[in-house]
C-alpha cells in the first residue's frame, strides 16, 4: 500500500500519515490538553478551572470573576513500519485557541478556534509498467490541508444541577491531493490532482446533569449530539500531462457539495470524590457510514470511541505545591472510520498521562498542563502500514479575575 522509505523525515504539516489520503483525513475530537491526559474524556467533566468544548453545557460552570483563555500546542513523533521498511516523522502543531467567561449567573459563553481534520502525507510507490516490464513507473502521492472550526458556544444552567448548551461553528478549509506519475524512460509525466475548499457550518448540542450523592460525592452525566449534514464544498479535479517539464495538456472539471459530516452521539459519566478525585468514562458514536464521500454513501465505517480517565489533586488550596498539582491518567480505543483499497483503516489504541501545574498570577490561578500520549495504530490487514505515535501536548489555561471589583478604603 505505502512505501515507508519514501516518507519525509520531518514534515511542516501537523501530520505525516499516509492514511490521511482517505476520507477527510485525521479527525480531531475537540480534546484539549487537560482532557487528553485523561484519555480524552469530557462529556461529563464540569469544572470552573478549564474550558471544555466537548460538552457546551459545561460553560455554565464558569464563575462570575473569571476570564479564561486556553491555548494548546503539540509535538509528535511517529514510527512507521510496512513490509520490512521502517521510517519516522516528526511534526508540530498549534492545536486550539479558546476564551470563556460568564455573561449571567446562569449563562456562560465560549468562543475559539479548533481543528476538525488534518491532511498531510508524502509517499511513493514504484512498479513495472504492465506490458513493458523494462520501464519503471513511480507514483508520488502528496496531500496537505484540513478543516478548522471557529465556534461560539453558550451554556445555560436551567436548574442548579441541570445545564444545557450549544456550539455553533463555521467550518472552513482547503485540501489538496496530488498524484504524480513519472517513468524511467523519460516519457511524459502525468499529474492528477483534486482540490477542495469547504465553507460550511457545524452545530453541537449538550446537556449535563449532576446528582449530589452526599457531602463528599457527586455524579455528573453528560450527553452530546452533533448534527450531521452535507458540506458546502467546491472541488476541482484535473489531469496535467507534461512534456520534458512543460505542461502540454490540462483537463479540469468542477464539482460541488459531494461530501458530508456524520451525526455524532456521545455520552459520559464522571464521579467526583471530595473535590480531589475525578474518574470518568466516555463513549462516542459517529455515523460515518451514512455520510457522503465524492457524492456516494458507504465509503466509511461508523466510528466508535471509548475513553476512560482520572484526575487526582491532593489539595487544590493547600500550602504544599506538590499537593496542588493535578495528576492525570487515561486510556482509549477508537475504531477506524476509513476504508482503503486493501481494507479498513487502522484501529487506534492509546494510553495517556499528564500533570496540571498551577501558576499563581495576581489573585487566582493559571494552569500549565503537560500531557504525554502513546498511540498504536493497528491495521486490519497484515500488509497495511503500522504506526506508533508519541505525542507531547502543552496547554496553558489563563484563569484570572478580570471582572473582580476592587474596593479602595
Amino acid at each position: 500500500m505505502f512505501v515507508c522509505g519514501s516518507l519525509a523525515a520531518v514534515a511542516q504539516n501537523s501530520t505525516n500519515s499516509p492514511y490521511t489520503r482517505y476520507g477527510l483525513g485525521d479527525l480531531s475530537d475537540q480534546i484539549f490538553t487537560n482532557n487528553a491526559a485523561m484519555g480524552g474524556i469530557g462529556y461529563g467533566l464540569r469544572s470552573n478551572r478549564n474550558v471544555n468544548p466537548m460538552n457546551p453545557a459545561s460553560y455554565s460552570s464558569v464563575d462570575s470573576l473569571s476570564f479564561m483563555f486556553d491555548a494548546g500546542f503539540s509535538l509528535k513523533a511517529s514510527n512507521y513500519k510496512e513490509k520490512g521498511y521502517k521510517t519516522n516523522a516528526k511534526n508540530s502543531s498549534f492545536d486550539y485557541l479558546v476564551m470563556q467567561f460568564r455573561l449571567h449567573p446562569r449563562l456562560g459563553l465560549a468562543f475559539g478556534l479548533t481543528p476538525y481534520s488534518t491532511v498531510g502525507y508524502t509517499f511513493s510507490v514504484t512498479d513495472k509498467v504492465i506490458g513493458n516490464e523494462d520501464v519503471m513507473a513511480m507514483n508520488t502521492f502528496t496531500g496537505e490541508g484540513g478543516m478548522q472550526n471557529v465556534f461560539l458556544g453558550l451554556g445555560f444552567k436551567i436548574l442548579d444541577n441541570l445545564s444545557v448548551g450549544a456550539n455553533i461553528g463555521y467550518l472552513f478549509g482547503k485540501q489538496t491531493y496530488q498524484t504524480t506519475t513519472t517513468f524511467s524512460n523519460k516519457g511524459d509525466a502525468f499529474i492528477k490532482y483534486d482540490k477542495r475548499r469547504t465553507k460550511s457550518y457545524k452545530l453541537d448540542l449538550g446537556v449535563q446533569y449532576t446528582q449530589t450523592l452526599n457531602m463528599d460525592n457527586k455524579l455528573t452525566v453528560g450527553l452530546v449530539y452533533g448534527l450531521g449534514h452535507d458540506l458546502s464544498v467546491s472541488e476541482q479535479k484535473g489531469m496535467q500531462i507534461t512534456d520534458n517539464g512543460a505542461f502540454s495538456n490540462t483537463t479540469e472539471k468542477a464539482f460541488k457539495d459531494g461530501y458530508s459530516i456524520p451525526h455524532t452521539f456521545g455520552a459520559g459519566v464522571t464521579y467526583d470524590l471530595k473535590n480531589m478525585l475525578t474518574v470518568g468514562l466516555d463513549y462516542t458514536l459517529q455515523k460515518w457510514s451514512k455520510a457522503k464521500y465524492d457524492n456516494k454513501e458507504g465509503a466509511y465505517n461508523d466510528r466508535n470511541r471509548i475513553a476512560l480517565g482520572a484526575e487526582y489533586t491532593p489539595k487544590k488550596n493547600g500550602r504544599n505545591y506538590a499537593g496542588r498539582i493535578s495528576y492525570r491518567v487515561g486510556a482509549y480505543y477508537t475504531s477506524p472510520y476509513l476504508k482503503t483499497i486493501e481494507g479498513d483503516g487502522p484501529k487506534e489504541y492509546g494510553v495517556t498521562a499528564g500533570f496540571g501545574f498551577p501558576l499563581y498570577l495576581f489573585q487566582r490561578r493559571t494552569m500549565l498542563s503537560i500531557t504525554g500520549q502513546y498511540a498504536k495504530f493497528k491495521p486490519t490487514a497484515a500488509n497495511l502500514l503500522k504506526e506508533d505515535r508519541f505525542v507531547i501536548k502543552l496547554g496553558l489555561t489563563f484563569n484570572e479575575p478580570w471582572f473582580m471589583k476592587w474596593r479602595v478604603n
